[in-house]
């Protein structure tokens, strides 16, 4: 997979203020303002439906036992029903049956699936007889199980296929995608995705920075949307979740630059070798809607992953606003009690992919002179910040009314910290002053983050501070991971008392 250097990755691209990016064609705008339905990752539909397929084998094996079989060997029959439910996943993973294309099937996926079946019953069967355990296992128990186990297979997969048949109906589970490139090379590419047996995306259109006659404006029935430096804004103002580039593997200089501009968004990139003369190994692809590609960028937390870190997320945040309510009463109190004005300050701020969220915080300067836009930073001393205030911002105490946005899916508990959108270090505003600025925003931002605990917390006046800031924080997103998250949330107590010298 093609990975940028964070430090690098912009040296021929400056991140640019969405406000400047190239206006989108009329059929862009057309396309953003479709309402949009939510859609589902096939990869956590076929996990879900892996688990429930082998709890329910599980449930009905040891409920039968319970029911028919003498007490006192429950713990023999959990062994064996979980054993044969473990193998059992094994064989519909084999035979390729917990897949959304075998999903649509009917036939084909429960053939498989019994055959499957049938192979446990009879290996446990075996088992039972080599081992001479017969006088341990219920022969009316095996039987039982068996038949029941298929009739339980065949509804639950044909449930499960009426619900598949229904999200690809309503095109939650189409991709939303769009191509870069044009041209023969793309209206190629697009008949091999149309014709495609899994018809799994949902083509947009096209972006491409040719205007001459090997980009017409119209490709196979879809439009060109805007140049490349364009797809940006699209990205930001609609979902897109794929980009599938277009382009020959030789003209390499074409690809480098499409993919440093592209880096900064959330989106899956892959390159087509629909038309590449150049063949590898099939283990070197992956394949989309049964067009070969070579995986060059994937967004940083999905699938499985983005939903370990939601309920992270929300956990931590319920268990920290009840263990830390006392200490956010008597905080509103104390800011109640020195000044007059409301007890939180809400600030719009970016967060995942450049939208604009409202955080909140407790109030840590006197009411009038509140700074909404962040245009002057807080310094050492500043006669702005009330004495609570000081106390709460040097201690990060004014940060926790944003668990409230954590439990709105605005925020994560860790992550690249939000910044005001007026931000500025040195007297640039931060994306002018750092390249590749936008790529923070992959994620959603955090309340604590890689960059906090490691020092770079508090004040950001020096364009090294916030490159410092930016580094540790595209550190974080390539490296992420649960255990990450949770030794963060860990030494976040310990840095905000070791390192909060630039805290005012």
């Amino acid at each position: 997979m093609f990975r940028v250097d964070p430090k690098q990755a912009f040296a021929d691209h400056a991140a640019r203020d969405p406000q400047g990016a190239p206006t989108l064609s009329a059929a862009a705008e057309e396309i953003i303002a479709r309402p949009v339905e939510r859609t589902y990752s096939s990869t956590v539909i076929s996990g879900a439906a892996q688990a429930v397929e082998a709890t329910l084998l599980m449930l009905l094996g040891y409920g039968i036992q319970l029911a028919y079989v003498p007490p006192g060997q429950e713990s023999f029959y959990l062994m064996v029903v979980a054993g044969a439910a473990l193998l059992s996943n094994i064989g519909f993973n084999v035979l390729r049956t917990h897949r959304i294309p075998a999903y649509r099937k009917v036939m084909g996926q429960i053939g498989r699936v019994l055959a499957v079946w049938i192979g446990v019953m009879a290996v446990l069967t075996a088992v039972i007889f080599f081992f001479k355990a017969g006088d341990m296992v219920s022969r009316v128990w095996l039987l039982a199980w068996f038949i029941s186990g298929t009739v339980l297979l065949v509804a639950y997969r044909l449930l499960l296929r009426g619900l598949v048949q229904r999200w690809t109906e309503q095109g939650r589970l189409k991709r939303r995608t769009v191509i870069v490139g044009g041209g023969k090379d793309a209206e190629a590419l697009i008949e091999q995705i149309n014709a495609g047996a899994d018809k799994d995306i949902n083509l947009l259109g096209l972006f491409d920075d040719r205007i001459d006659e090997r980009s017409p404006e119209q490709v196979a029935g879809y439009s060109k949307l805007g140049k490349v430096s364009s797809l940006i804004e699209f990205a930001r103002r609609t979902p897109v979740e794929l980009v599938i580039v277009s382009m020959p593997l030789s003209a390499e200089k074409r690809v480098l630059d499409m993919l440093t501009q592209l880096w900064v968004l959330p989106v899956d990139i892959r390159l087509s070798a629909h038309m590449s003369k150049l063949k590898f190994t099939d283990k070197a692809y992956s394949y989309v809607s049964g067009v070969p590609v070579l995986d060059m960028a994937d967004r940083p937390i999905s699938d499985w992953n983005l939903v370990f870190k939601w309920v992270f997320d929300k956990l931590v945040a319920i268990a920290a606003l009840i263990l830390l309510a006392p200490v956010m009463l008597i905080t509103a109190i104390a800011i109640k009690l020195e000044s007059k004005g409301p007890v939180f300050f809400v600030q719009n701020r970016h967060g995942f992919n450049n939208q604009l969220i409202r955080i909140y915080k407790f109030r840590s300067m006197r009411t009038e002179t509140l700074d909404y836009s962040a245009s002057k930073q807080v310094t050492r001393n500043d006669p702005r910040v009330t004495r609570v205030g000081k106390f709460i911002r040097k201690t990060s105490i004014d940060e926790l009314p944003q668990l409230f946005n954590v439990l709105k899916g605005e925020l994560s508990i860790v992550g690249p910290r939000p910044h005001a959108l007026q931000a500025k270090a040195d007297n640039q505003l931060y994306y002018e002053a750092v390249d590749g600025y936008f790529a923070r925003h992959r994620v959603k931002p955090g309340i604590t983050g890689w960059a906090q605990i490691n020092g770079w917390r508090g004040e950001t006046d020096t364009i090294d501070k916030i490159m410092q800031r930016v580094n540790h924080d595209l550190y974080y997103i390539e490296n992420w991971s649960l255990l990450l998250d949770l030794y963060i949330v860990l030494m976040t107590p310990v840095s905000l008392i070791a390192k909060n010298e630039n805290a005012y």
